[in-house]
């Protein structure tokens, strides 16, 4: 559907498409001058050479001739040979009739006989739809009546009161119909009794026959003492027999003793076409009984609690009160397809066509100065490998499962705060490339002049997590994430307003239930801009992404090089090139090999090799993250709700390593 739409958002304007056509009218007439003028001299050197004599025309006309007859005698060898082996049907017999017939006719004729035999059914189906409602529906609607009536009356008899209707998810009226009444209960209670006593004789026989099987095999194993007990393998029962039986007896049921004579030559089975019809009308008028009898139920409730004097109690939330249930969301498109709503966002940009990104082309490496840093009392930064676990764990394997997505605590979104050019978007396409979901893009600057007011924004909100939710999984972006939660909105943006879709954003994340494979991820450079209340409540978790470690360094600058160059990456001194970067995001790096290595150098190769020093002068034209930007976001992050538990588990942790040695000193 997405690539349906952009194809047709594409198209060229009409006057490019003319100017399109004027041009290659003119390139058509360039070129047909051009071959007849070729024509012309291929004639005249033609005319200078000396004429085919007629021998020689003779002989290729003769040539012609034979290998054609000859490869008509090799098809008529063919398929006589084949109509020996019975490969294909004898051509001294008859006309061909019923199925061959068909099969013997050309693609052509098939294909109409396709489209005569299903609008042939199509008009059966509509036909035996209208003859089983006008026949058999409103009997079938009266009995249904009687019986939930009769269920209303034998549930009153035993237990005083009446029943409570089932729900319509739990399938309604045919619970009801699935239940048993009280004599079918007694009857199945005499045969459970019954059943008893024959288990207890059968049990009685089967100790007296492990009795006599005992003896026998003390007797074999005094026999066979001193030898090797023997090994025999067990076969376990297959779990498909359960199914090859139920298709036999499917078939001995259904078509073994069926009689076609009755229909010759059937385009469709009408009986199993009425039976599967008639299921469908069931099911209908199902829902309409019990509409019906919900209602007439409630007035019996009505009256038999005015007879006993007991008002119906409505359950009312006292103030200050929070209700158990979540409110639910009104439906501002109910009358609306799914269609037209995923069209709507694909115009106006809101539902995007993800790159695909593989997230194993997030390159990094793992922290190994880890220990000695906790050794120091130092918390250690995650590294790029890090960063890319977290994202399979919170973003690829919940989206991506199901099952792991009902059992796994509930996250429903995840704010990426690092800075520019470390590859917070890369990782977002990553997770819509792994998991095959659908990108939303809500960025404060995707949102100027687009929805405007409070409606408009409401109304964006439930179009947004609608579409997201029916043609889930679903990733929800926000890049620029701060300027949603700005504590002072800068003048240069107030005409956007940036924050006016954080109210409706939080309440639209709180509806997500457990089932919902919906995902909210943003992206921030500058989260000290927001305010760090709503932020931490709008998202919850939220992943730091430091500047490379010397290792991530190391692999990226590796697996960039090997990439562009192969073997040749290998006479270069990588390590003095990780040593060189440090500072420089994974962005920076790929952007001074971009540079160096543009089409001409790689050709220049062979003659002249690649060096490391090369990279230097492009490293220096960009700004690198200063150690103070870097503190900064630690600092942030220090103070938000995750960053707060992170340093108080390593005060504890040093605060446990520091009470042994005090427990010593105390003795001298």
């Amino acid at each position: 559907m997405l690539a349906e739409i952009l194809s047709k958002m594409e198209t060229l304007s009409p006057k490019e498409s003319a100017e399109r056509a004027r041009q290659g009218r003119l390139r058509a007439a360039f070129m047909r001058e051009i071959r007849r003028e070729e024509e012309r001299d291929q004639k005249m050197r033609e005319d200078g050479r000396h004429k085919f004599s007629q021998d020689q025309a003779a002989i290729t006309i003769q040539k012609v001739w034979r290998g054609y007859l000859q490869r008509k005698r090799t098809l008529q060898d063919r398929k006589t040979e084949m109509e020996f082996i019975g490969m294909l049907p004898s051509s001294t017999q008859g006309a061909p009739s019923g199925f061959n017939a068909v099969a013997s006719l050309g693609d052509s004729v098939r294909r109409l006989l396709q489209v005569e035999k299903e609008e042939e059914y199509q008009l059966a189906v509509v036909k035996t739809q209208d003859t089983l409602k006008e026949t058999e529906g409103p009997d079938l609607k009266e009995k249904m009546k009687e019986q939930i009536r009769q269920w209303f009356i034998e549930c009153h008899a035993l237990t005083g009161r009446f029943p409570d209707y089932p729900d319509e998810s739990l399938g309604g009226s045919y619970m009801i119909f699935a239940d048993k009444t009280p004599e079918q209960v007694k009857m199945e209670l005499e045969t459970q009794a019954q059943e008893g006593k024959k288990k207890d004789q059968e049990k009685t026989k089967e100790k007296e026959n492990e009795k006599k099987e005992k003896k026998k095999k003390k007797g074999k194993e005094d026999k066979t003492k001193g030898g090797e007990a023997d090994l025999t393998l067990k076969v376990m029962p297959s779990k498909f027999v359960p199914m090859i039986n139920a298709g036999h007896e499917e078939y001995i049921n259904l078509w073994k003793n069926r009689d076609d004579s009755m229909y010759p030559n059937p385009s469709f089975d009408p009986e199993t076409l009425r039976e599967e019809k008639r299921k469908e009308m069931e099911q209908e008028i199902r829902i309409q009984v019990d509409e019906l009898m919900r209602q007439e139920l409630k007035a019996l409730h009505l009256a038999v609690d005015k007879e006993e004097a007991r008002p119906l109690k409505v359950p009312k939330n006292k103030a200050g009160k929070k209700a158990g249930k979540k409110k639910k969301d009104k439906d501002l498109t109910f009358d609306r397809p799914a269609d037209s709503l995923f069209k709507e966002l694909v115009m106006f940009g809101f539902l995007k066509k993800s790159e695909t990104v593989a997230l194993k082309d997030y390159v990094g490496d793992c922290l190994y100065l880890g220990s000695t840093l906790n050794l120091a009392k130092k918390l250690p930064m995650p590294s790029l490998f890090d960063i890319r676990q977290n994202i399979a764990l919170y973003g690829v394997l919940r989206l991506g499962s199901p099952d792991i997505h009902s059992m796994a605590p509930l996250i429903r979104s995840i704010l990426l705060v690092g800075p520019p050019g470390m590859g917070k978007k890369m990782l977002v396409k990553a997770v819509c490339t792994e998991t095959g979901a659908n990108l939303f893009d809500l960025s404060p600057d995707n949102l100027q002049d687009k929805y405007p007011g409070k409606a408009g924004v409401q109304m964006l909100v439930h179009l947004v997590f609608k579409v997201a939710r029916l043609f889930q999984p679903s990733v929800i972006w926000i890049g620029n994430a701060e300027k949603n939660f700005y504590k002072k909105v800068p003048k240069e943006e107030k005409e956007m307003d940036p924050k006016r879709i954080k109210k409706d954003l939080t309440k639209a994340l709180r509806l997500l239930s457990p089932g919902d494979r919906v995902m909210l991820i943003g992206t921030s450079d500058r989260p000290q801009l927001a305010e760090m209340k709503g932020l931490c409540r709008t998202y919850e978790r939220i992943l730091l992404m430091p500047r490379p470690d010397y290792a991530s360094r190391y692999v990226l600058w590796k697996h960039m090089l090997e990439a562009q160059v192969g073997q040749a990456a290998q006479s270069l001194d990588i390590s003095a090139l990780a040593m060189v970067s440090d500072g420089y995001t994974p962005g920076h790096i790929v952007q001074a090999i971009q540079s160096v290595l543009t089409e001409r150098r790689l050709l220049q190769l062979s003659k002249r090799p690649l060096v490391a020093s090369e990279f230097l002068g492009h490293l220096a034209k960009l700004e690198p993250v200063y150690r103070e930007e870097e503190e900064a976001l630690k600092d942030w992050y220090f103070k938000t709700p995750l960053g707060k538990k992170m340093m108080k588990l390593s005060k504890d942790q040093d605060a446990e390593e520091t009470k042994p040695t005090k427990e010593k000193k105390k003795p001298k």
